[in-house]
């Protein structure tokens, strides 16, 4: 088998496990900061809201220093840091003793992040060019599969085991995470010493279309804003329109998971068919598509309804992460990929952090049926500066 399908193979694991070790954790850190001492309701929301931002916040400054390493060390090195990183670190996470080493923790994790946007970049930089949409969207399965496990996996051991449990099972899984990275993956890579590697604004004016990619960068954010805008709001959401229901909880999180599904389903398909007719033709449809069932969610009457939305649009979501990443491998060259790759990872967890306050912001002050307009009318600004980067990449290709 040749060494680039190898890797596909081989990522593809490290991604699931990935996925399904942060998946474990985030849904129950509430209760972990509880079982540690923090009692009311504010200082539980604060400290929650805390511990969880730590880690993108970190994350988005460390990026483009980890990406900039990743082109002169090669990805591969980038991957055992991560994957043997998250692990010590979630382990002892497991140890914590109160919230203020449990913060510590979660943010000290945000410098050992990073395995699977590196995972992308490594696949981009070794798979046929022409396969590079059919080979992003495999990987991006990869994550879905365990985002969707992670939180039963989860819930079950924090049920039956204890919430100690769940990180000390999750840091074991970021072992494996390395042991298959350090065995399997193969990298052949182009060397680029430190004296000749470009800084700053040399790296943007190396780029055929630096403004294009920017906006790739801001669509990026874009995509895990629209994912946590309505994170904060859902189940409120869901009581508000159907008040008499029950087992509210599990409601709502069947409706947060079925995206995960149609997406795992539509990925791969979707990144073949970019290959074919082009990504940026595909990229700018599910957009358009992400825009108009954010509208209709706006107008939701029931669970049901909701939930047939939201599967809908896992379709869409199954197309944009992939669909950037193989335009961001297009449009820049291997000397600079990885700090391109790390740029565009900050704007990720930018994403993270804004969506949660937008989409609470909004809600406090508008009501929950405007986070649904408000996401999608973003959506539209960040389409349009899409499609007006592609006309101008058309007419330059023409002339």
């Amino acid at each position: 088998m040749e060494a680039w399908k190898v890797n596909i193979i081989s990522v593809w694991f490290g991604c699931f496990f990935t996925g399904l070790a942060m998946s474990q954790i985030l849904p129950f850190l509430p209760l972990y900061v509880e079982q540690l001492g923090v009692r009311s309701h504010e200082a539980l929301s604060v400290w929650s809201g805390l511990v969880f931002s730590a880690t993108f916040l970190v994350s988005a400054i460390a990026s483009p220093f980890w990406g900039s390493v990743a082109d002169r060390k090669g990805r591969k090195l980038m991957l055992l840091r991560a994957s043997l990183g998250m692990a010590v670190v979630i382990a002892l996470q497991g140890f914590a003793s109160n919230v203020y080493q449990l913060f510590f923790l979660r943010a000290l994790m945000g410098l050992t992040s990073g395995y699977i946007p590196n995972a992308m970049a490594l696949v981009a930089s070794q798979v046929p060019r022409e396969k590079s949409g059919w080979a992003l969207g495999t990987l991006s399965t990869g994550q879905v599969s365990g985002v969707i496990i992670g939180p039963l996996l989860g819930g079950f051991m924090a049920d039956h085991l204890g919430l100690r449990v769940v990180f000390l099972v999750t840091a074991s899984l970021m072992l494996v995470s390395f042991l298959i990275t350090l065995f399997l993956i193969k990298e052949r890579r182009l060397v680029v010493r430190k004296v000749d590697q470009l800084k700053g604004r040399a790296i943007f004016a190396s780029l055929p279309y630096p403004r294009l990619i920017l906006t790739l960068f801001i669509t990026t954010m874009m995509i895990q804003l629209t994912n946590s805008s309505i994170s904060p709001i859902l189940t409120l959401f869901i009581k508000d329109i159907s008040p008499g229901i029950n087992d509210i909880a599990f409601i709502s999180g069947a409706i947060a998971a079925v995206p995960g599904i149609s997406a795992l389903l539509a990925a791969p398909r979707l990144g073949r068919l970019g290959d074919r007719i082009g990504t940026s033709r595909i990229l700018l449809a599910a957009m358009m598509v992400m825009i108009v069932l954010f509208s209709f969610m706006a107008l939701v009457n029931t669970p049901l309804q909701l939930a047939v939305l939201r599967f809908l649009m896992g379709f869409a979501e199954g197309a944009l992460m992939p669909a950037v990443q193989t335009l961001l491998v297009k449009h820049s060259s291997d000397r600079v990929t990885g700090r391109i790759f790390g740029y565009n990872q900050s704007f990720m967890y930018l994403g993270n952090v804004a969506g949660p306050l937008i989409g609470s912001s909004v809600s406090a002050v508008m009501g929950f049926r405007w986070v649904f307009i408000v996401t999608a009318l973003l959506v539209l600004v960040n389409t349009l500066q899409l499609w007006s980067g592609f006309r101008k990449i058309r007419q330059s290709a023409s002339s």
